[in-house]
């Protein structure tokens, strides 16, 4: 089954393992800065103005670790203020120190906290930008320590920071490209097992087929044969196959956050139910997508169980683009008027609960048609989204 497959979300973020070890990277430079600190202070000419400083260097870190570690959402804005940080608290070294100071040592920050601006740059948008973060914050001391006029590269600051940069930036890389890889191949397996399941059905089907074919032709040799019996087997059989090649170009599950609502579906529900939908996939949240289709197995159980031995069932799938419309017909025997109502109040929930409970817990409303004799038709409206999503 392809519920064996192991689920990977396509929304996931691959590069969550690093943003996480940059964040502990953060923090150990931020004990680093604040331990360098104490050993610097007493050569500072403000040092009332160097603590507030350090004050904002800590509260920052931990904010932007915070806010970092979480998430994509806000990581652009996080580490466009992590650059103007860096930049505010490196040239703050004028403010609380004097040129002979700040000309002959690191500034205030430390280079090892503002590699934190470096790697968040790299790591957000590739290696091209961890070198020029790492190129600008190079360029920023420089200009601070009043060294514009050395080469760069003798000083540890500019190598140090763009070898950053550059490990950063890869790692990203090659972390995004494995998880496209493990994507790809999650997919194949998905799609490969898929098919199997089905030819071992058809192949099945098809050899009872032939094997009664032939007993009935032994036996009934010189007696006719029941043509119509074997016809219907037959079709039976035509129908399974031809259901076979039609899902071979269907958006098999792929374990991922959104769903084929209609893969899902046809994957669901027995050969003989005829399933009419649009031809483009209805992408859904796997959570919806799944409920719905739970909500349409169960009105098929209650074809099979209630409706007679000979009906038909039929599922029409509508996406009207911000709303998903479920159809569920049969040719039965049709429902007393007031049987669900009764069957509720004895305590037999399979309906109010597995249907119109679904429906009302997905934003939506299921309603029913039926009369004795002329089968059963529900109709399942409910938001394409969350109403509050």
């Amino acid at each position: 089954m392809v519920d064996s497959i192991p689920v990977l979300s396509r929304t996931a973020d691959p590069d969550a393992p690093l943003w996480r070890a940059a964040q502990v990277f953060r923090l150990v430079t931020v004990v680093y800065a604040v331990s360098s600190h104490f050993s610097t202070v007493p050569y500072y000419t403000d040092k009332s103005l160097s603590w507030f400083l350090i004050g904002v260097l800590v509260a920052w870190s931990l904010t932007s670790a915070l806010l970092l570690s979480r998430g994509r959402r806000g990581r652009p804005v996080v580490v466009a203020v992590d650059q103007i940080t860096a930049i505010a608290l490196m040239a703050s070294t004028r403010l609380i120190s004097d040129h002979d100071w700040y000309s002959h040592h690191q500034t205030m920050p430390t280079t090892l906290w503002v590699a934190n601006a470096v790697i968040s740059a790299a790591l957000f948008a590739g290696p091209l930008a961890g070198i020029a973060s790492a190129i600008v914050m190079a360029a920023v001391s420089a200009v601070v320590r009043d060294q514009v006029n050395l080469d760069l590269w003798a000083d540890a600051t500019a190598p140090v920071l763009v070898a950053c940069g550059v490990a950063m930036g890869f790692a990203m890389r090659t972390a995004r490209a494995a998880h496209r890889q493990l994507e790809e191949a999650v997919r194949i397996a998905a799609a490969t097992e898929e098919r199997d399941r089905l030819a071992r059905q058809v192949h099945d089907g098809v050899l009872q087929v032939l094997a009664l074919v032939q007993r009935r032709a032994d036996e009934d040799s010189g007696r006719g044969i029941d043509r119509a019996e074997l016809a219907r087997l037959a079709g039976e059989q035509e129908e399974a196959l031809r259901r076979l090649i039609s899902e071979q170009d269907t958006e098999v599950d792929r374990g991922g956050q959104h769903v084929d609502l209609t893969a899902m579906l046809r994957m669901r529900v027995d050969g003989d139910v005829t399933v009419a939908a649009p031809a483009d996939p209805i992408v859904m949240d796997r959570p919806r997508a799944g409920e719905l289709v739970a909500l349409a197995t169960t009105a098929l159980d209650n074809v099979d169980h209630h409706a007679g031995r000979d009906a038909k069932a039929f599922v029409l799938l509508e996406d009207l683009g911000d709303e998903i419309v479920l159809s569920i017909r049969d040719d039965g025997v049709g429902i007393e008027s007031g049987r669900l109502a009764e069957a509720s109040a004895q305590g037999r929930l399979g309906v109010s609960k597995s249907i119109v409970g679904r429906a009302r817990w997905l934003g939506g409303v299921a309603e029913v048609e039926t009369a004795p004799g002329q089968g059963t038709e529900w109709e399942i409206r409910v938001p394409k989204e969350e109403p509050n999503g």
